[in-house]
């Protein structure tokens, strides 16, 4: 792993830290902006650290909309996510007002400021649910971790909110130190479309081929696909709290 750096925003102008919050290539007048709207969102230092990595510098995570460093305002750190230049998004701020509504259900990490580039929220200290399973095996505490990302999925499901992700979920589960779990990432979330949340990680986590579906079974045992199919059917048809039920109980007991 590279190592961390945290630097003053108004050394953000200097590379390498240019590049990387103008990610993908540095822009003079961009980083410019870019100090300023830290400054209104009260931003004394962004710390560069994390396993994933952008240029020569690590952080938190990459994708084809941002970018995440760690935000330290008054002493706390935050999640920041950085807005890349070649981005087709207009800005960030759809995306908080989605994560915003995740979090009156208790969902998604805690909203905490968002500019036109930049969005900052609750920073999860701990590892993607692929990384979890790896170091924790015991059944029961495995099944506490499922279970309530079950029930987050639902609650999404109630308030119409589609993550629009978690089929394909590695980078959007994380687990923080004392075994909570979060959905993250609300970038392509949508409230148009029919919510399918609990379909969704239900296939990811059960019924799919990846390497969280063979450590989860793995600890505790394959479920019967069969079943689990039709529940999942009967969910998506009734959307009923007792059809979740049903199928909560066919993937945890």
């Amino acid at each position: 792993m590279k190592n961390a750096a945290t630097v003053p925003i108004e050394n953000l102008n200097s590379e390498p830290y240019s590049s990387v919050v103008c990610y993908p290539r540095a822009d003079s007048d961009e980083i410019q902006i870019r100090i300023k709207e830290l400054q209104s969102l009260g931003v004394e230092q962004v710390e560069f650290s994390g396993a994933a990595t952008a240029f020569t510098l690590p952080v938190m995570g990459k994708g084809y909309v941002g970018i995440v460093a760690v935000a330290h305002i008054k002493g706390a750190r935050y999640a920041l996510k950085m807005q890349r230049i070649d981005s087709e998004r207009e800005s960030l701020e759809h995306e908080a007002e989605l994560l915003k509504l995740a979090n009156t259900v208790n969902v998604g990490p805690r909203f905490v400021a968002v500019s036109k580039r930049f969005l900052v929220m609750e920073l999860i200290d701990g590892d993607q649910l692929e990384g979890w399973l790896q170091t924790h095996r015991e059944k029961v505490a495995v099944k506490k971790v499922l279970e309530d990302i079950l029930e987050q999925c639902w609650r999404l499901d109630e308030i119409s909110l589609d993550h629009g992700e978690l089929s394909k979920a590695p980078k959007h589960l994380l687990v923080n130190k004392v075994d909570k779990p979060f959905i993250v990432d609300f970038e392509t979330a949508s409230t148009t479309r029919n919510a399918s949340n609990v379909t969704s990680v239900c296939q990811f986590l059960f019924q799919g081929n990846s390497n969280v579906e063979k450590e989860i079974a793995a600890i505790i045992e394959e479920r019967n696909r069969p079943q689990l199919v039709g529940l999942l059917k009967n969910y998506r048809r009734k959307r009923t709290r007792d059809a979740f039920e049903d199928l909560l109980s066919a993937c945890l007991t």
